[in-house]
């Protein structure tokens, strides 16, 4: 029991490594904004069974609280402070009645969250900037396309959960 203990926590240290090497790769190319935190996610998805959620709770503050210190790009890092824990909550979210409308409330109220927090509060002048550059209808279908990408992440980690059962 120990022996297999250990091995879980030796696989969650060296994903949540991994995790971190993926946020800080995130500010070579514009669009790993969005791409590292749900690879991440994903990551976190793949470990999750063998790790259980008491640990995989640890893995994405460790993951999160590393990204905002270490990542070049702190948009990406916020990213992944206010949806990595997604595949942890998944199982739940997928035993609620009306399991579309919370993901989409829990997606869309934590976007808002975290632009607000970057823009009102931290000021980061970069983000405002690239707001008012794509103007009030891009900005809808920005969201737009993150409300469709969050339903395909969510395909993906069912079909993931479901090949492991399988195997």
């Amino acid at each position: 029991m120990a022996r297999n203990s250990a091995r879980n926590v030796a696989l969650g240290g060296v994903t949540a490594a991994l995790a971190v090497v993926i946020m800080c790769l995130g500010g070579i190319i514009p669009v790993a904004t969005y791409v590292c935190p749900m690879l991440c996610a994903v990551l976190l998805a793949t470990v999750l069974p063998a790790i259980k959620a008491r640990l995989a709770w640890a893995w994405y503050g460790a993951v999160a609280l590393l990204s905002l210190l270490l990542a070049p790009d702190k948009e990406a890092a916020a990213v992944f402070v206010f949806l990595g824990y997604y595949p942890i909550i998944k199982p739940w979210l997928d035993r609620c009645r009306l399991s579309i409308l919370w993901k989409l409330l829990l997606f869309n109220t934590a976007i808002f969250l975290m632009y607000g927090l970057l823009i009102y509060v931290l000021g980061i002048d970069s983000i405002t900037a690239e707001f008012q550059e794509l103007g009030v209808v891009l900005s809808g279908v920005t969201l737009i396309l993150g409300n469709v990408v969050l339903f395909l992440m969510d395909f993906l980690l069912t079909r993931m959960a479901k090949r492991k059962k399988r195997r």
